[in-house]
């Protein structure tokens, strides 16, 4: 990555950040994780409380880039075409036609994901994973740059279902976003009482652009060392007494690719172990299955991967060293 790639990078950010920071009051460590899972090539999940936030962020942040994009309204009656697309017959031509679904834009806003059934939640797993979709044995590829923004109450809210193990591996990241403190909540009421925020909500990017930047991410270097402490970071979940399901190879991937991506946020064309550090709980938690006693004591997944970051040796090499 130049030096000119990291300029127009900070610049893009920043608008976007400011974007949001104009819906989302005082939320910076969850704005930068979804600009990280953003230039990451990556899909979030949002997780929190009903009236927080959660399908603002999602707005916002694709109303900030000039591309397509559409939403879903998970519900208990939708149906996996009703996502994906169908196909239908045409009288006129006497054959079958495709037509596609919402699932076809470069970001996808999915609200409520867990109120569908698994399922329905399931026929976002070759979108997310393959960028592609497959309908009666036709396979049609999906757009570049694309993006999958969900959010999702609580489980144990009334009226929602588990995510499948599968489908929480394909996020990248997730976030809570939680309750904004009261200065925050007052600057929030001020500001969105007399007028719709998003009415002057405007797009400060586009596609190619986004493009390419998420090809520059890709050319961050990460040095031998940084890449086998990802790999024993993520190793380390699977012996834990306490965890059921560690994280997956899928997992060790994502937390390269997100590092690479806070790194050239922080203005470095490197990755360091601080990298790894800053999105690691965001990247790895919701991949966590923990054991019932861990349940019964009242640990999360979040203090489990703290654990594990004391724990596994940083690397002390050079990380800018080939």
């Amino acid at each position: 990555m130049g030096v000119s790639d990291l300029d127009e990078l900070h610049s893009v950010t920043r608008d976007i950040t400011n974007n949001i920071e104009r819906i989302l009051v005082g939320k910076p460590d969850v704005v930068r994780i979804a600009l990280v899972t953003l230039l990451a090539q990556g899909h979030l999940l949002v997780e929190d409380v009903p009236g927080v936030g959660k399908t603002s962020l999602a707005k916002a942040l694709a109303r900030s880039i000039d591309c397509t994009v559409s939403r879903i309204q998970f519900t208990p009656d939708l149906l996996p075409s009703d996502v994906t697309g169908v196909s239908i017959y045409n009288r006129e031509s006497g054959g079958f036609e495709f037509r596609a679904g919402p699932v076809f834009a470069n970001i996808v806003v999915g609200d409520e994901i867990n109120r569908a059934s698994p399922k329905t939640q399931s026929a976002l797993l070759e979108c997310m994973e393959e960028g592609q979709v497959t309908v009666d044995r036709t396979t049609y590829q999906l757009d570049t740059p694309f993006m999958v923004i969900a959010t999702q109450n609580p489980v144990e809210m009334e009226g929602t279902y588990i995510l499948p193990e599968a489908q929480r591996d394909r996020f990248t990241a997730r976030v809570s976003i939680g309750y904004p403190d009261q200065t925050a909540e007052l600057a929030m009421v001020d500001e969105h009482s007399g007028h719709d925020p998003f009415a002057d909500l405007t797009p400060v990017s586009n596609a190619a652009t986004l493009r390419r930047m998420i090809q520059a991410v890709r050319t961050i270097h990460i040095s031998r060392e940084v890449r086998q402490y990802a790999v024993d970071l993520v190793g380390a979940t699977r012996t834990l007494s306490e965890v059921r399901l560690g994280a997956s190879p899928r997992a060790t991937l994502q937390l390269v690719r997100s590092a690479r991506a806070q790194a050239a946020l922080a203005g470095r064309e490197y990755v360091i172990p601080d990298d790894i550090h800053a999105v690691a709980i965001p990247v790895l938690t919701h991949r966590l299955v923990l054991t019932t006693e861990a349940h019964a004591a009242r640990r999360s997944a979040a203090d489990t991967v703290r654990s594990v970051l004391q724990r596994v040796p940083v690397p002390r090499a050079n990380p800018s060293r080939r």
